[in-house]
């Protein structure tokens, strides 16, 4: 049998690319062991805005925790769940399919009490997956063991998930050491985010690099059209 496998540090609300990635596997394992990096992915993402695109981000404790994991990382004040939400509803509140998944998201934002970002990620990323169809299974990498490495690292987890084809986002190539995958006869292919077509949006010019909220609450159920993997 083949088993499809990637591993990816856990992102909050992503854009298509992250969920065409999870779809494009049997199995997804967010790699939550490795060091947090601030003003990146893994808090924070872009919605459309009458004056452009605008960062949602969570505020996370990061004073004095320069080596912290993804998985430590906790936020740093109780109310952001109701600021995200409420800025949500002001920018896509016309758009066509929001109520129909106001509800969804209004209890995502509001209805959890989670401080762990990646519980927090890991919490949106499965609702979304369920929005798209998306029968992925997410794992976590600290189910698994940790070897030393930054390519030996995700061959030992590969290894472990029973992979037989990795699949790998297309920035790494710059470190990946392809050799160290075909030693354990895992075939490494990376995955190409060219070719989007473009949707409609709320407010123009069109921009790609959004959170996926944006395709669904704009196209809802024919949110797929517009991605790569289905």
């Amino acid at each position: 049998m083949t088993k499809k496998v990637a591993i990816v540090q856990s992102n909050y609300i992503p854009w298509k690319g992250y969920f065409d990635l999870i779809n494009m596997v049997d199995e997804f394992i967010l790699f939550d062991d490795m060091q947090y990096t601030r003003r990146d992915w893994r808090n924070r993402n872009k919605i459309k805005t009458v004056s452009g695109t605008q960062w949602l981000t969570i505020p996370v404790r990061v004073k004095g925790r320069y080596h912290q994991k993804i998985c430590d990382t906790v936020t740093s004040v109780p109310n952001w769940a109701q600021k995200h939400w409420k800025t949500i509803q002001l920018n896509y509140s016309k758009a066509s399919y929001f109520k129909e998944y106001h509800e969804l998201f209004e209890e995502l934002y509001l209805g959890h009490n989670k401080t762990h970002l990646s519980a927090i990620n890991y919490r949106f990323l499965v609702a979304i997956c369920k929005v798209l169809d998306i029968n992925t299974q997410i794992s976590w990498s600290m189910d698994y063991e940790i070897a030393e490495g930054k390519t030996a690292r995700l061959v030992s987890l590969a290894k472990q998930a029973n992979a037989t084809t990795y699949v790998s986002g297309p920035s790494a190539s710059n470190y990946i050491a392809p050799e160290l995958f075909a030693q354990e006869g895992i075939d490494l292919v990376y995955m190409s985010y060219t070719g989007y077509p473009e949707y409609q949006q709320l407010f123009p010019p069109f921009e790609h690099g959004v959170s996926v909220i944006d395709l669904i609450f704009n196209h809802g159920n024919h949110a797929k059209k517009y991605m790569l993997s289905f």
